[in-house]
């Protein structure tokens, strides 16, 4: 059948938008793929992982009286850094509060950011963010003097209450006085320590933010009994660290260093027997996989076949991180609850490393 001069020119026409197309989606994938490399690619090239943390909150992250920076966080940025490098201590420490992390991150100021930062919706999608799993599962609650003689947080109509600004505490806290119909008068603080001394010098009644940042900043006061932790836990706070969008390799290295310290938990690797059942294969497959000695996951993210078990070997498995740095025989004093293992009916685990 013969074909108008105009079909032709439509066909044509159909022929060079796929062209445009397909051309388009190749441009596109050699950009995702520079995209994919250039944090790492940076992150070997300075020398160092640059970690973006939080200004200072005892058993998460703060600096001791020579600047040393320490604490639960602390500890996965390290974990990256002996990924990487094999060494715990390629790290800068970058404080940020709640409403300089983010730009700090998306400018590429920080290749990481891990600090008490709860996944949401629209910082996973609108500020373009990726989490790379949960290292917390946490809560938003109250802590007033117990002077005061509150017992709950529904008693707290007409409170003056310290909050830190551009966190989900702001929009948690306008909730749960709206539902409950009760008022409150807000005092915007920027950092931990200003909220603390704010409270302390009763510019506020009430200090609110996750439960777990409430029972760290106690435990700095000079009488903690003097103080207490109101009941309600008003809020769902799945803290975890982040990386930008778009660079799904530096995504993985963070996401897998993570699940290697959970899963080295479960499977009853510590720092004090990682270069033990490091040093050959084991009668575990999925530990030598971990490990390095079966496989070729490290190949797979571009680390050395040793990276999970440098990372281990850095400050210890997950269970190790959490209680030498919050668990219930330190100051922070916090019980596993949510975070122990799945087999132990809390929420953490790893998927398989296979």
């Amino acid at each position: 059948m013969a074909v108008s001069e105009s079909e032709m020119e439509t066909q044509e026409e159909v022929k060079m938008n796929k062209t445009v197309f397909f051309g388009g989606l190749a441009i596109a994938g050699l950009a995702a793929g520079v995209a994919s490399a250039a944090t790492l690619d940076d992150v070997k090239a300075r020398g160092s992982l640059n970690c973006g943390v939080t200004t200072g909150l005892v058993g998460f992250a703060a600096p001791d009286a020579n600047g040393v920076w320490a604490g639960f966080d602390v500890d996965m940025c390290r974990a990256v850094a002996a990924a990487i490098f094999g060494d715990p201590t390629a790290v800068e420490f970058v404080p940020t509060t709640g409403q300089t992390r983010f730009t700090a991150l998306a400018s590429g100021e920080i290749d990481l950011l891990a600090r008490n930062t709860t996944w949401t919706f629209s910082r996973d999608t609108d500020l373009k963010f990726d989490f790379v799993g949960v290292n917390y599962y946490d809560g938003q609650g109250f802590m007033v003097p117990k002077a005061l003689g509150v017992t709950s947080a529904k008693d707290l109509d007409g409170a003056t209450i310290c909050i830190q600004t551009g966190t989900t505490t702001e929009l948690n806290l306008a909730d749960f006085f709206r539902t409950n119909n009760i008022s409150y008068e807000p005092v915007p603080i920027e950092t931990n320590a200003e909220a603390q001394q704010q409270y302390l010098a009763g510019a506020c009644d009430v200090f609110t933010t996750d439960a777990s940042g409430l029972a760290a900043t106690r435990a700095t006061f000079e009488v903690p009994g003097d103080h207490v932790l109101l009941p309600e836990i008003i809020s769902k706070e799945p803290l975890g660290p982040l990386v930008r969008h778009g660079d799904n390799e530096w995504g993985d290295i963070a996401m897998w260093t993570l699940n290697a310290l959970v899963a080295a938990e479960e499977l009853g690797v510590t720092s004090t027997n990682v270069a033990e059942l490091g040093a050959a294969a084991t009668d575990n497959p999925e530990v030598n996989r971990l490990l390095g000695t079966e496989g070729e996951l490290g190949a797979m993210i571009g680390l050395s076949a040793d990276w999970a078990k440098n990372a281990i070997a850095a400050g210890g498995n997950y269970g190790e991180l959490f209680e030498r740095n919050i668990g219930e025989n330190t100051p922070i004093g916090l019980a596993r609850g949510l975070n122990a293992m799945w087999t132990e009916g809390g929420l953490v685990y790893s998927p398989p490393f296979r």
